[in-house]
């Protein structure tokens, strides 16, 4: 890949710039390669190098409430579960809570709500008066297989309906069968269809087969112009995980190194628990920074998650754990 240059010099962008996208590079894609045992010896290690403990694991925790996409993706969703979430993700942790640690005039919301988009405009109206963006799966999801023009008028008719972020699912048949410059044009035209709404591009890496094709897959999307690579979709017999998500953030990182461009991650899908988040968190700080440490550019997909941080929470302020079941997410 061939460093983009302007004015002279490597691209330096803001935080808040989005991905342009640069010319599409065969070459470079096909030198590509992941050295699979390296990748699992440095994700075993996660988690178990660093321990964090009271106070900085509910700061911690706290920061991944607001990494949340706080998602309802079910066949028997309907207005009124959204509206349950959109209340949810407005007011993600007890007040009490937030009040013990201090944390109660800090406007603690999740990241955004995920929905399918004929949920769209209740979720507009719930979310009425605060700025979480609303983000619609689209482009068939989740396994993506109808003709390009469906799925660009989805993504059209979403962005219209007020999505602010899109979440595409790839056709992963180009994956397997190397048409990288055809994954690239599809992606650059469903880039363009977005518009002013952000290209949240699902790998669903699960149905890959290799990480060199994960690796393959993050760059030719980066390349297009996506403003977030994600794991999955959730609905995958594998979902999210640690060594998956350690390819994916190294192309980013490999990609802001070339074009200067910082192209957000999102992992999905089997992500219930505290200590769980607590390793991806871990992940993009060791491997990004902590430029990376916010919801421009890092989400969780997630339905339970919420609840077993406002679970550990609690213990982390009265000491004792309640019911999970006093936890729900929405």
């Amino acid at each position: 890949m061939q460093k983009i240059k302007k004015n002279n010099g490597i691209t330096e962008t803001s935080e808040m710039e989005r991905n342009d996208g640069i010319p599409f590079d065969i070459n470079y894609i096909k030198g590509l390669r992941v050295n699979k045992s390296a990748v699992e010896r440095r994700a075993a290690t996660i988690g178990k190098r660093r321990s964090v403990k009271k106070e900085w694991q509910a700061a911690w925790l706290l920061r991944a409430v607001t990494c949340i996409d706080l998602t309802t993706l079910s066949g028997d969703d309907t207005p009124s579960n959204v509206q349950r979430l959109c209340a949810k993700a407005q007011n993600p942790v007890r007040h009490e809570l937030l009040k013990a640690m201090g944390m109660h005039k800090m406007g603690i919301t999740t990241g955004a709500v995920c929905v399918y988009h004929n949920l769209i405009s209740d979720a507009k109206k719930a979310l009425k008066g605060s700025n979480i963006p609303i983000a619609a799966v689209s482009t068939a999801f989740p396994a993506g297989l109808i003709p390009l023009t469906e799925r660009l008028k989805q993504i059209e008719l979403s962005v219209a309906a007020g999505a602010m972020e899109i979440d595409i699912v790839i056709h992963r048949q180009q994956v397997l069968t190397g048409d990288w410059e055809g994954l690239y044009n599809e992606m650059k035209l469903m880039r363009k269809a977005c518009g002013p709404a952000h290209m949240k591009t699902i790998l669903a890496t699960g149905e890959l087969s290799t990480l060199t094709n994960v690796a393959k897959a993050s760059h030719v999307c980066m390349m297009a112009g996506a403003d977030f690579i994600k794991t999955s979709t959730g609905k995958e017999k594998i979902n999210a995980t640690l060594p998956v998500s350690l390819t994916m953030i190294r192309a980013i990182r490999d990609y802001y190194e070339y074009t200067g461009y910082k192209v957000g991650f999102k992992p999905a899908g089997g992500i219930g628990k505290a200590k769980q988040a607590l390793s991806w968190l871990m992940l993009i700080k060791e491997e990004l920074g902590d430029e990376w440490l916010n919801n421009e550019l890092f989400r969780f997909g997630a339905s339970s998650l919420l609840g077993d941080i406002e679970r550990q929470l609690e213990h982390f302020v009265t000491g004792r754990y309640s019911a999970a079941y006093r936890h729900p997410s929405s």
